[in-house]
């Protein structure tokens, strides 16, 4: 959520700081906001609404200047509004920006309420700007003044600071939320998030937890929680293409399905050999951490919870080894027992969520024996922080809503099941059938994709629903899961997903003509329990629409729609089936007429609790 970019440069940024904020609109967010400094003058221009307003409002009256800040919020305290909105400024000296939460923000409000600031916002980030104001009066220079005024923040925050009397210089502060360094030829950046700078540098430094950077023209000095200088690791970007770039498709959701064959093939290549997937998949080091591993607790959030929740039926069932999942935010605020040689997965595509590092932080304190994380985003905080990372290289995905993420996130976590098979009880026949089922996937998911102009037709059903139910058995029922949150996400039908075993046990009192019935039904040992719910559902009168293996033997009549996937293995099989559950959800918003890509309400990196 949130974007934040920065920049000091001999020429004037405005252009810059624009870009990069439009790069940065797939977070989510309400208003946005730049202020520059130029000949000793701060100025600012904030708009409530999409980027583009600024942009207007900035054609409208320009503002010159060669070092700025701007920002693209998304509300936590105060309403979305143009006063609300970043930059927000003190005593028309200081500027500053904001992603996070400041926790003791009421209590900061009313000591400098007292030493007599006044507040112009409902914000918790406008402390920030008259604490650094106030700590100037006792400090000597910009970046001691925001040591001083970070050592009484509690909460999350990255955070960039300018001073209309000190033009060239801007200070830059990181706690739980990301912000990163991006290194130019006399003149340097800041964002949020790389993609913002790709047009101005693609070599980038991440800031540690507790850093802040003195950011200049010429140069970049880092210091670490403690005040003491620091050097972090500068990184040439490997991100090969444009992101920003929809192509012929109408949406950035849309396009990203449909890149899910490559993104796959992607996130396979160089990890299998002789039939076996490669313990160097998630690490050099790998071996050393995973060969002793018999519990895994894997710990997400949203559509990542929904991957891990399908990968315990596979390492229970494939790899013989124990497996929890739990959503973040609940993991880490309740008292959880550690079982011996425990490996700790996080997974996350931007590798920022903030419950997911802090169930990370908290298990590392507990001592599991190893961590690993999933992720999308290399140098990310989940990523330097675990003992090991599988790197998805799913390449850069915008919508919101998540899609080949996902699938790539699945492919992953089925590889971690080959890889802790063969340290237990695991067969060599085993080990061969997942490798093969893994290299079939980009060309299997091509097939699925194949449904999309019957899906499209069978969306039109849904264009007067507003509640749906999912149902799937087994290692379906997170791919059930996955389906309702998407079809909530972005066409704003209220929908639930059951394990279809439980409809008897409440679920089939909401059965109707207006309730649509969404099954998952592969060709698996659960397919017959799964054909009585089926009917049980028929018998009360409820519509059906059945995505079902070929030869499952489900036949469309007035009750029943049929739409048939190509058939597939066990390994694969959640895989698939997600494909023609994005594409129902993608036209089902199509239908509805809503924000496909930035669905109201929601952020795509969420990084405060």
């Amino acid at each position: 959520m949130c974007g934040i970019v920065g920049a000091v440069a001999q020429r004037d940024v405005a252009e810059i700081l624009l870009e990069g904020l439009k790069r940065l609109e797939y977070r989510g967010y309400d208003s946005a906001g730049v202020a520059i400094i130029h000949e000793g003058e701060l100025k600012r221009t904030r708009r409530l609404g999409k980027v583009q307003e600024l942009a207007t409002a900035l054609d409208e009256s320009p503002l010159p200047g060669g070092t700025g800040i701007a920002h693209t919020r998304w509300a936590t305290h105060g309403e979305p509004s143009e006063r609300n909105a970043h930059p927000h400024i003190s005593c028309g000296d200081i500027a500053v920006v904001h992603n996070g939460i400041i926790e003791n923000h009421a209590k900061l409000r009313e000591q400098l309420t007292a030493l007599g600031y006044e507040f112009a916002s409902d914000t918790d980030t406008e402390v920030i700007c008259h604490l650094v104001h106030h700590e100037l009066k006792s400090h000597d220079t910009l970046l001691a003044a925001v040591q001083a005024t970070v050592k009484q923040l509690e909460g999350a925050y990255g955070t960039v600071v300018i001073d209309r009397r000190d033009p060239e210089r801007l200070v830059v502060a990181r706690s739980g939320s990301p912000l990163v360094i991006g290194y130019g030829l006399g003149e340097h950046f800041v964002a949020s998030d790389q993609l913002a700078l790709l047009p101005v540098t693609r070599t980038f430094a991440y800031l540690e937890e507790g850093d802040v950077a003195e950011v200049t023209r010429r140069e970049v000095n880092i210091f670490d929680i403690d005040g003491n200088p620091v050097t972090r690791e500068k990184k040439e970007s490997e991100i090969t293409h444009d992101a920003g770039d929809k192509g012929e498709y109408r949406h950035y959701m849309l396009k990203e399905i449909y890149e899910q064959p490559m993104a796959l093939a992607r996130t396979l290549e160089g990890r299998i050999a002789n039939q076996q997937v490669l313990d160097t998949a998630f690490g050099d080091n790998a071996a050393e951490f995973l060969k002793d591993i018999k519990h895994v607790q894997i710990i997400a959030c949203g559509t990542s919870y929904h991957a891990g929740m399908a990968a315990r039926y596979w390492l229970e069932e494939w790899a013989g080894v124990s497996c929890n999942v739990e959503i973040a935010s609940e993991f880490r605020y309740r008292k959880s027992h550690m079982f011996p040689n425990s490996l700790l997965v996080t997974i996350s595509q931007s590798g920022e969520t903030a419950d997911t590092l802090a169930a990370l932080r908290l298990a590392k304190e507990m001592g599991y024996k190893s961590t690993l994380t999933i992720c999308n985003a290399p140098g990310s905080s989940l990523v330097r922080e675990s003992d090991m990372a599988y790197m998805m290289k799913a390449g850069a995905e915008i919508g919101v809503a998540s899609t080949k993420a996902f699938t790539v996130q699945l492919a992953g976590l089925l590889m971690l099941t080959a890889v802790l098979g063969r340290y237990n009880s695991m067969s060599d026949e085993m080990q061969k059938a997942i490798s093969q089922s893994l290299q079939s996937m980009p060309a299997k998911v091509e097939q699925a994709l194949g449904l999309d102009d019957a899906i499209a037709a069978l969306a039109e059903d849904f264009a007067d629903k507003n509640h749906a139910l999912f149902l799937g058995r087994g290692d379906q029922y997170p791919i059930a899961m996955e389906g309702a949150l998407k079809l909530k996400e972005i066409s704003y039908i209220h929908a639930e997903a059951y394990a279809s075993g439980e409809l008897k046990h409440g679920p089939l009192a909401l059965i109707d003509a207006d309730m649509p019935v969404i099954v998952v039904a592969p060709n698996n040992e659960l397919l017959e329990k799964l054909k009585s719910n089926v009917e049980e559902v028929r018998a009360r009168g409820g519509l059906m629409y059945v995505f079902a293996d070929k030869d499952a033997e489900f036949e469309s009549d007035d009750t029943m729609k049929v739409i048939p996937v190509p058939h597939c293995d066990e390994f694969m099989a959640p895989l698939i089936y997600t494909i023609p559950l994005q594409l129902l959800s993608y036209h089902v918003a199509l239908i509805k007429g809503t924000d496909v890509d930035q669905p109201r309400n929601l952020a795509k990196s969420v990084t405060v609790e």
